[in-house]
C-alpha cells in the first residue's frame, strides 16, 4: 500500500510538472521566442562501491596530514575521466559515522570526508541503496544525505522523509534531463526503520517499472536504473540478474523503453557488461574504493580492488518523442593500489610503464564475456 502511494505521488507530481512544461512552451511562444537549438547528445560515466575499509579510513586520515580525512588524492587518478563527462555518477556504499566514530567491516560507518573527496573529483550524483545502508539505523542515513549534500552531490536510494523518498533524482547533462534510481537487494537482515518503510528502496521489479515510467512523467529524457544486486565474488551475472535485467529492459510505454541503462554493483568484483533488448546492462562494476577485501573462504583476494568505469555516449532522439540513444559505451579498468592507497586507470598506468597488464587484461576478458564487443563496447582510456 505505501509503495502504492509513493507510485501515485510520483504520477501525480508527473502531472503537474507536465503541466507547467505546457504553460511555459505556451507563453514562449506567444512572446514569439525563437525555436530551441537542436539538442546536442551527452556523455555519462559511472564507477563501482565506494567502500572504505579501517585501512582506507587511516589513509585518508594520513593524507589529510593527521587531522581530519581527505579523499581527494585517492581518486585524482581518475578524477580526468570523471570531471570530463556532462553526468558523473557513482555509488555510495556505506553510510557515514559521526564525531571520528567511524569503523570498517562488518557495519560500516565512513568520515563525511567522502563527500567533498567524491566532489572534488568531479561526482554529480551517487546511488545510495545497498545492503550497507541501514548499518547505523535512520540517522545514520541522514548523516550520509546530509553531507552529500553540503558537498553538492545528488543521491538516489535512500531518504530521510518520506516526501524526499517520493522525489526523483533529476540531473542535467547538457541538453537532456536524466532520472537516476536505485534499489538494493537487501539491507543484511536490518529491518527497516519502523515508520519509515521508504528509507532504503528495495529491488522489486514492478516499482522499479513504475518509478521509471514516472520519472519519464515527469520530464526525464533518459532514466538510469542502478541495482545493488548478485553474487558476492562471482565474475558471472547470476540468474536473478540476468531475469531481472530481461525484464527490464523489456518494459516499454508506446514503444519507447521505461529505462535506457542499467549499472550494478554489489559482487565486490567486475562483472560483464551486455546489451539486453537493445539496452545497456553492466552487471557488476566493481569495488572502486575498498582496502583489504576477504573472499568467503577467508583469503584475501585482490580482485576486489578491481572495477570499471562505463561511459556511455547518447544521442538525442532522431524524433520528438524518441529515445536518447547510446551511440558509443566504453570501459574503463580501474584498480586500487592498496600501497599507495591511490585508485589507478589501468590504461593509463600501462602507458607509464606499469606492470599491470596483467590485471587488465582479465578485466577485459570479463566485461567482454557475454559478447558485449558484438555491440560496439570497447576498452577506453
Amino acid at each position: 500500500m505505501i509503495a502504492r502511494r509513493q507510485q501515485v505521488a510520483l504520477a501525480l507530481t508527473a502531472v503537474l510538472a507536465g503541466g507547467a512544461a505546457c504553460q511555459a512552451q505556451h507563453h514562449d511562444r506567444a512572446a514569439g521566442a525563437p525555436a530551441p537549438a537542436p539538442a546536442r547528445g551527452f556523455t555519462l560515466v559511472a564507477s563501482g562501491d565506494v567502500l572504505p575499509h579501517s585501512s582506507i579510513i587511516d589513509r585518508a586520515q594520513f593524507d589529510a596530514g593527521g587531522t581530519g580525512y581527505d579523499f581527494r588524492p585517492m581518486l585524482a587518478g581518475v578524477k580526468p575521466v570523471v570531471s570530463r563527462a556532462d553526468l558523473a555518477l557513482c555509488h555510495m556504499e556505506t553510510v557515514y559515522g559521526a564525531d571520528g566514530a567511524y569503523t570498517g567491516y562488518p557495519t560500516f560507518k565512513s568520515p563525511p570526508e567522502v563527500a567533498q573527496g567524491l566532489a572534488a573529483t568531479g561526482y554529480d550524483g551517487c546511488s545510495t541503496a545497498s545492503n550497507h545502508t541501514l548499518d547505523d539505523g535512520p540517522e545514520g542515513i541522514r548523516r550520509t544525505l546530509d553531507a552529500l549534500d553540503r558537498a553538492g552531490v545528488r543521491h538516489a536510494g535512500s531518504a530521510r522523509t518520506e516526501a524526499e523518498a517520493r522525489t526523483v533524482t533529476i540531473l542535467r547533462a547538457g541538453a537532456a534531463k536524466v532520472a537516476h534510481l536505485a534499489y538494493t537487494y537487501d539491507t543484511n537482515g536490518f529491518p527497516l526503520p519502523q515508520g519509515e518503510p521508504w528509507a532504503v528502496n528495495l529491488i522489486d521489479q514492478n516499482r522499479v517499472v513504475a518509478d521509471a515510467r514516472a520519472a519519464r512523467q515527469a520530464g526525464a529524457d533518459v532514466v538510469v536504473v542502478s541495482l545493488h544486486w548478485g553474487t558476492e565474488w562471482q565474475d558471472a551475472p547470476d540468474e536473478m540478474q540476468l531475469t531481472l535485467a530481461r525484464a527490464l529492459t523489456a518494459s516499454r510505454t508506446n514503444g519507447r523503453p521505461d529505462i535506457d541503462l542499467v549499472l550494478g554493483t554489489h559482487a565486490h568484483i567486475p562483472q560483464a557488461y551486455e546489451k539486453v533488448n537493445g539496452t545497456w546492462v553492466v552487471y557488476g562494476m566493481g569495488d572502486q574504493i575498498a582496502g583489504e577485501m576477504y573472499n568467503h573462504e577467508g583469503v584475501q583476494d585482490p580482485r576486489g580492488n578491481q572495477s570499471t568505469i562505463g561511459r556511455f555516449i547518447f544521442a538525442p532522439p532522431a524524433r520528438p518523442g524518441g529515445r536518447w540513444e547510446v551511440t558509443k559505451a566504453e570501459f574503463i579498468p580501474q584498480l586500487f593500489d592498496i600501497d599507495a592507497g591511490r585508485v589507478v586507470n589501468l590504461n593509463q598506468a600501462l602507458k607509464q610503464g606499469a606492470d599491470v597488464q596483467g590485471v587488465r587484461d582479465r578485466i577485459r576478458d570479463v566485461v567482454l564475456s557475454r559478447g558485449a564487443a558484438k555491440d560496439g563496447l570497447v576498452m577506453g582510456e
